[in-house]
């Protein structure tokens, strides 16, 4: 049973969130700020939902903090809509954001795509679990490069494997963002953009020096194969 922590200085929210997802069968913890929220966080906790504007400590605040020692998922749910706050939460790792208000529909559809992506299911991985000098540990969540383990986010891992299982095909934003954040691309929305951005950075340079992602301009992303 999923293990979500929700963290919103809204305790009527807050409460009203717990009802929802309890009915829906998932186990819920709160805390009511950021240094709470921090305290909170442990092995058993699959997704955290996320308020930005909090006392103590924000929400950024805390997701810097947490990307030192954790990787478990950050939902944020926020009134907020300026581009530069999605964008800094995207780069510091978040792995979707849902503005305020929200319909439960909507709310339950958003965490269940993101649990899905983090659950053991190997059989969407690539069925050797490797593609050059990349190799993946679905059991784990894990990706490796040369035997390294990268420091990678679920997005994250869940966009590399995606990429792995269409090497050399061009992957438009709107599969990208149906197949990995599970939900359709909006207009204005960089989320896709921000998330290759940040694999990339985690990902060693080729021998070659070819690039591993490419951009195809109007198109989309691929993945750059081996030259035999």
């Amino acid at each position: 049973m999923p293990h979500i922590l929700l963290v919103d200085d809204d305790t009527e929210l807050t409460a009203l969130l717990e009802d929802i997802l309890t009915y829906e069968g998932f186990t819920v913890s709160q805390a009511h700020n950021g240094v709470e929220g921090l305290e909170a966080v442990n092995e058993d906790i699959d997704l955290i939902l996320l308020d930005i504007m909090m006392p103590k400590m924000s929400g950024m605040e805390m997701l810097k903090q947490l990307r030192e020692k954790w990787q478990t998922p950050v939902l944020f749910l926020t009134a907020k809509g300026e581009e530069v706050d999605r964008v800094i939460g995207l780069e510091l790792g978040a792995d979707d954001f849902l503005p305020k208000p929200f319909s439960d529909r909507e709310l339950l559809a958003r965490i269940r795509a993101i649990l899905r992506r983090t659950q053991n299911t190997p059989a969407t991985s690539p069925s050797n679990n490797t593609f050059d000098d990349i190799s993946l540990n679905p059991g784990a969540q894990e990706a490796y490069c040369e035997e390294v383990l990268l420091d990678l986010t679920s997005t994250e891992y869940a966009l590399l494997e995606l990429f792995l299982r269409n090497p050399g095909q061009v992957l438009t934003k709107e599969n990208i963002s149906l197949e990995v954040l599970g939900k359709r691309l909006a207009a204005f929305d960089r989320a896709v953009d921000m998330h290759v951005s940040n694999l990339r950075k985690k990902l060693p340079e080729r021998k070659d020096g070819k690039p591993r992602i490419k951009t195809l301009r109007g198109k989309g992303y691929l993945f750059v194969e081996t030259a035999l």
